[in-house]
């Protein structure tokens, strides 16, 4: 249960980190308005209530789709092709920018840690 809550907070670093970058916030920003208008419209067009919704908006985003909730209307099985290919492309980008922003939080803390390391071990005059 320590490791979990260790790496939540490293990966919150992570996160706050990566906020600095632009294309990241633009990403993340596209990234929720994907969610809150997929919810507004799964809300409104098939009666479903704002969990299911947003349940539904996530389960497409990531494509992992449990198939547990499913479009019924015309108008809705449209949307959620359109919203496929947008919301896809978009999570996979932020992921990635995620995964990058991780890799480089590694990569600055193992250099911190080596000066470190050389700088304790070199000789004293």
């Amino acid at each position: 249960m320590v490791s979990f809550f260790l790496s939540v907070v490293k990966l919150l670093k992570v996160f706050f980190r990566a906020a600095g970058d632009k294309e990241f916030r633009a990403l993340a920003f596209i990234t929720i308005v994907l969610l809150v208008s997929g919810s507004m419209f799964y809300s409104y067009e098939e009666g479903w209530g704002g969990v299911d919704s947003f349940y539904f908006c996530v389960m497409t985003m990531t494509t992992i789709g449990y198939g547990d909730l499913a479009p019924t209307t015309v108008y809705s099985k449209l949307f959620t092709i359109m919203y496929s290919f947008m919301s896809i492309g978009v999570f996979v980008s932020l992921a990635a920018k995620l995964a990058a922003a991780m890799m480089k939080y590694k990569s600055d803390t193992y250099a911190r840690i080596r000066n470190h390391h050389n700088q304790t071990d070199a000789p004293r005059k």
